[in-house]
Formats: C-alpha cells, structure tokens, sequence
C-alpha cells in the first residue's frame, strides 16, 4: 500500500497522464503537461507513484469508449482510494458525457474543456476533496459564430484544446498560463500572409504552450480543431465544436520548438486539415504554411493528416506532392465510394471522382502514400453498393485501409435512418471487405519491392522479425515517406546499425503483409 501524503504538506504535486485515442488527443495531453508544469507540478513517469492521475479519454466509437473507462477505473485501482490521490477525467469522453459519466464513474472526477485553462486549480481540488459539479455537455458548435471568419475574435472567450494560450517572446514559463491568447499574440487583424510573415524565426512568434511527454524523433502538431461538417454518422463536432484554424506564427514557432526538442518529422493533426484557414480569410492557408514548415532547421518531414477528399485542390495535390521534405502522403477519409451511401451519409463524392482523384496524384508522385478509413453496414447500404466499395477498393491500389463497421452513435441523425441492416449481416460485410482488403494492401507493399526509400529511424535492434532473416538480422525499424507513425505498417531494415532519428536510404527487398523489408545502401 502507498504512503499517503496530504496534498498541504506535500512540496511539489506530483501528475501522470494517461492518454487514450489520436494524435490530436496526444497533443491536448501536452498542452496540459505544460500548464500544469508552469504551475509547479511535477509529472510523474509512473502512473502508480502520481498524486493525481489525469486520463485524457476518447469518446469517438463504442470501442475507444470502453477502453477509455477501462482506462479510468485501472487508474482507481493504483490509487486505491488513499487520502491525497484522485483520478481526473478530461478529454473526449468526459467532454461528451460529463455529469452523466460522474454518476456512472464516482471513481473519477470529471473536468470538461471549459476546465483546461484552469486545470491546475482543478487537480488541487481533486486531492483536497473539494466538491465539484461537473458539467452538463452542450453543442460546442454554438460557441462560435456560424460565419468562419467572425470565429477567430471570438475565440479568446472559448476553451479549444490544444489552442493554449502563450507568452511572448522573452517572458518566463511561469506565466504561460495566463499569457496572451491566440489571437492577441499575431495579431489576427492581418491577412494571412500578413500572418506568415510575422514569424521571423524560432523565439519571434509565441511560446509553445506544451510539454513533451514521449521523446522521439516523431511528433504530433496540431493545425486546427472542430469540425463544419455535418457527416450523419459522426458525433464529433457536436463536442469538439466548429473548425477553428491556430494561426500560422503559433504553429511555426511550436514546430521550432519541437525541432530543438530533437523531432525530425511532424505530422498535422485536426479534424480536417483541408479547412484550414477558412476562418482566417484564406483557404490556401495550408499551401502556404507547409514550404515554411519543411524550412525549419532540423526538420526533416512534414506530413498532413485528414484530408477531406471533397474539399481536395489542385493546388494543395501540387504542394503536397512537389516541395521538399513535405511528403507525399495522404490520408483521405473516403469512408464510402458508393454514390447513394455517401448522400446519406452527407458526404460528396463518387468511385470515379475518387478514382480520379487519386491518378491526379500518383501522375504527380507515383509512389505517393495513400491511406483511408471505410464503414461498411450503414443503413441502407445495399449489394450493389457493397459491390461499388470492392471495385474502387480494387482499382485504387491503397497502401492502407482501415474497415469499420457501422453503429449507431447517439446524437447522429443515422440513428434515424430507416434501412439499418442486421449485426450479423454487417459483421459478415466488414469480414469480406476486410479480406478484400488484406490482400490489395499486401500486394501494393509487394509492389515496392525493388523501390528506394528514405527510412526515418525510430528503434535501433529490434532482434528477429518475420520474413526478414531470409536478407540478414535486422539493424533497425522505421518508416518510409508514404508510412504514417501507429497506422500504415512500417520498414524493417537490414545491414548496420543506423542511430535513432536518421533518415537513411535502403531498397526494399521484400515484405511481410504490409510492412516492408529493405537493405540499408
């Protein structure tokens, strides 16, 4: 049993946190690292040894939920109910559900978004014992204006994780907490390229608000959050609000900040990246935006996710595929190809459009990454739609595709769609997609064999793996370009020993499903 400290006498408060779900809930964790370390807290690398233990929960499927309560009641067993430890929930699940997901929980105290810029308040609270009552969720989307333009001055007024406030070049780290907002800080008067030109180089924008908690050549950067889209199957703009773009000079100087940190590639999360800079007057924000990036000293890879293949531009197809150390990949969220699953799923789009679409990219880059997400069984799929699926499946050529079953998520308008088909049957249909699926995605990775790529090293000995030792024991594992980190397999290499976070070239010999084999030089 641990010897418990009340919180009045011990020095320094010591926190853990655990983080569930995406790259974008990684950096909403950091954010909250470094607001709580501004405010003298000290983190805790073990879980069992925290005064507090923050879960950073998923509320997207049913799935990410459960392993998200899980999650929370793992943490009450290591506290074990001892005087001067709690266990705090924040993040997606705790935001969707609040007061609802207290009473279901008592082993955890609940704090919403609207808790962040105060958290570290919040966690004195939690080990006093001081009473809290938690929030009664509400559509974040009626936050901000409708009109994206009219949000960035209204943003001040609104907790949007991962939007932290910042401090001027030049004031101390203790006052990052109470520093100047988002848009104080590059003067969102400006154009956007009035905005881009405002950051001159690494300590001329605002100060990162954000504390590593994993080192690694890799990290996540945050773009924007929200979403304007009313996709009838998705819940997650109702609790992360309407799309608001961070300004480019805080995006810049956090990219410099991560690069001096030892990160050599950084991966754009949001909702939906193609939006950015819709609400700052400037749809090709992004376009613009990614060549200063790629320029920063110690950058080797910048890569975009969640592109929504209806808002897709010629423009941002030539950027992505034609500047240097931006790779060429994309992460686009077809979700369907089928024109009559798509309308109800209020999406755009066909088999053809998006056939069409990926040529446009692989004329320009033929070894260009391309990865999406489908869900199979939504009502009123048909036969012939499924069939529609499998034939742009088949003639895409996708490097990864991730299959989902469909079901019901509270508060989407399909929860009231007629036509909802039977578990069985979307079991079986998620089954034979799958399938499909292994197999077109095995033979695109075979494809590469005989391909150079540029392997950016993240495990140096990583002792036997399957199908390598045909070539030679295995040296390192890492990434190509067209490999994102956790979702698109990744390249064994053969021959010596690279150190962590180079970049080397190898040729791929081989492969095991969709993971590569490659020899070094």
């Amino acid at each position: 049993m641990p010897v418990s400290v009340a919180p009045e006498q011990a020095t320094v408060p010591t926190v853990a946190m655990i983080t569930m779900g995406c790259a974008r809930n990684e950096v909403d964790s950091e954010e909250l690292a470094g607001r709580l370390s501004a405010s003298g807290w000290s983190l805790a690398t073990e879980p069992d040894s925290a005064d507090v233990i923050v879960v950073n929960t998923c509320g997207f499927v049913e799935a990410a939920k459960k392993d998200s309560i899980d999650a929370l009641l793992a943490a009450a067993d290591l506290t074990d109910g001892a005087a001067g430890r709690a266990v705090v929930a924040v993040g997606c699940l705790a935001e969707r559900y609040g007061a609802e997901l207290a009473a279901a929980l008592p082993e955890a105290r609940v704090l919403g978004f609207d808790d962040y810029g105060d958290i570290a308040a919040r966690l004195q609270d939690a080990l006093a014992g001081a009473p809290h009552v938690p929030h009664t969720p509400r559509d974040r989307r009626t936050l901000l204006p409708l009109t994206p333009v009219q949000r960035p001055a209204a943003a001040a007024g609104v907790s949007t994780p991962g939007h932290g406030a910042t401090t001027t070049p030049g004031t101390s780290d203790e006052t990052r907490a109470i520093g100047l907002t988002s848009s104080d800080a590059t003067g969102m008067g400006g154009s956007a390229a009035d905005m881009l030109a405002a950051w001159t180089g690494p300590g001329s924008g605002p100060r990162p608000l954000r504390r590593r908690l994993e080192q690694g050549p890799v990290a996540p950067l945050k773009l924007a959050s929200g979403c304007d889209r009313r996709c009838s199957f998705c819940a997650i703009p109702s609790f992360r609000g309407a799309f608001l773009s961070r300004p480019p000079a805080e995006v810049l100087e956090e990219a410099a900040w991560l690069a001096a940190d030892g990160v050599r590639e950084l991966v754009l999360v949001s909702e939906n990246s193609t939006s950015y800079g819709k609400d700052l007057g400037e749809l090709r924000l992004l376009e613009l935006l990614l060549p200063r990036l790629a320029g920063i000293e110690g950058i080797e890879r910048v890569r975009v996710n969640y592109l929504q293949p209806a808002e897709m531009r010629p423009s941002l197809v030539e950027v992505l595929t034609g500047t240097e150390r931006v790779v060429p990949y994309f992460d686009l969220s077809f979700q369907h190809s089928a024109p009559d699953v798509l309308r109800r799923m209020r999406r755009f789009g066909d088999t053809d459009r998006f056939l069409e679409l990926i040529d446009s990219i692989r004329s320009r880059a033929p070894l260009a990454g391309i990865r999406t997400n489908v869900i199979v069984g939504f009502p009123g799929e048909t036969a012939a739609d499924l069939a529609e699926l499998e034939r742009f499946l088949t003639e895409a050529r996708l490097d990864t595709v991730g299959v989902f079953g469909y079901s019901d998520e509270e508060g989407t308008e399909a929860v009231g769609f007629d036509g909802k088909l039977d578990s069985d049957e979307i079991r079986d249909r998620v089954a034979r997609i799958t399938d499909l699926v292994e197999e077109l995605t095995e033979a695109r990775a075979a494809d590469r064999v005989g391909d150079l790529v540029e392997v950016l090293v993240e495990a140096v000995d990583p002792g036997e793996y399957p199908g390598a030792e045909q070539f030679g024991p295995a040296c390192a594992e890492g990434r190509a370009a067209h490999q994102a980190p956790e979702v698109d397999g990744g390249v064994v290499l053969i021959g010596p020993e690279p150190t962590l976070g180079q970049i080397v070239s190898a040729k791929v010999v081989g492969n095991h499903g969709v993971d590569l084999i490659a020899v070094v030089g």
